[in-house]
């Protein structure tokens, strides 16, 4: 079992978290750290991979200011995705040499374990060859996109728990003119919705990872690593 540190961010604006990945990064590859994972709630924001382009913003450069969605151009894989409320994010900080250096597994690893969670609700997803990320039937529920420098990964998954449609509809995710669905939609009557919260969709996913990776995850107030960021 590989011992893994859980940093809970809850509600944070994208650039905080995206410095504090960086930060974490740097210290992983120096061997400062071990492996860490970071789950977080944004702020709504429109993220661009290395592969995309603002073209697949569908509403004027007026009327996404007017709503207060900021756009960032990073540095993962894949073209433009939405974060926000309702929407569970995992960013995965470990080094894939403890892991025999594949990235494709990795991948394939963290769309499993968003499988075998939505499983735990009873709705049926599975993968689309071409298309890294977790469909039910044509609806995307997750969508993963990584970067990977000397071996250490950064960012990772985005699953959708109860996630605003509207701002969805203002872009094409992955690039594909696809629709996106939320667990909270999907449950069958013998499923209590009450169970769709955040803390409990949050806790069966790193069960998941904690099972297909050999994880024994470990949480730890991020503070500590807050105060190193702020100096």
């Amino acid at each position: 079992m590989r011992r893994v540190i859980h940093l809970a961010l809850g509600r944070t604006e994208y650039a905080r978290a995206y410095a504090l990945q960086h930060e974490l990064h740097r210290m992983r590859c120096q061997g400062m750290i071990g492996d860490v994972l970071i789950t977080v709630e944004h702020d709504p924001v429109f993220t661009i991979g290395r592969s995309g382009s603002r073209t697949n913003i569908r509403v004027s450069e007026q009327e996404r200011k007017r709503v207060g969605i900021p756009v960032y151009e990073i540095e993962r894989g894949g073209d433009i995705t939405y974060h926000g409320p309702g929407q569970l994010v995992c960013y995965p900080i470990i080094d894939l040499r403890d892991y025999g250096r594949d990235i494709k597994r990795y991948i394939t690893s963290l769309e499993q374990a968003m499988i075998d969670l939505c499983a735990d609700w009873n709705v049926s997803a599975d993968r689309r060859t071409g298309y890294p990320g977790v469909w039910v039937g044509e609806r995307k529920i997750a969508s993963i996109g990584v970067s990977v420098r000397h071996w250490v990964t950064q960012h990772g998954l985005a699953f959708n728990v109860d996630v605003n449609k509207k701002h969805f509809a203002m872009i094409n995710p992955c690039g594909l003119p696809i629709e996106t669905v939320s667990l909270v939609d999907l449950p069958s009557d013998d499923v209590a919705l009450e169970e769709v919260t955040m803390q409990y969709v949050t806790e069966r996913l790193l069960e998941h990872m904690e099972s297909i990776f050999g994880w024994s995850i470990t949480a730890q107030d991020p503070n500590e690593y807050w105060r190193k960021l702020d100096g």
